[in-house]
């Protein structure tokens, strides 16, 4: 089971996020979120930078050593052959 909190609405409707909940899910000051309006929740998820996606984030897609060699290889012999 997750954490729970409660915490109260402010003015212009901001909300504090206990440190423990930020740190478990990597948010920080200055980050962007994106919040969603699911039925009768909200739910807000950090949008991680470029490079932390690129680290941290989901993988879609898989390509073998073998395949970046070719490529690579098909690549060299473009720029070589034709200077």
């Amino acid at each position: 089971m997750g954490l729970k909190a409660e915490t109260r609405v402010g003015k212009r409707n901001t909300i504090c996020i206990p440190n423990a909940m930020a740190e478990r899910v990597g948010l920080r000051a200055g980050m962007k979120v994106l919040i969603t309006v699911e039925g009768d929740r909200i739910v807000m998820e950090p949008l991680l930078d470029p490079v932390s996606l690129a680290l941290r984030g989901e993988k879609y897609a898989t390509t073998s050593i073998e395949e970046v060699e070719a490529i690579s290889h098909g690549e060299q012999s473009r720029f070589t052959e034709n200077p």
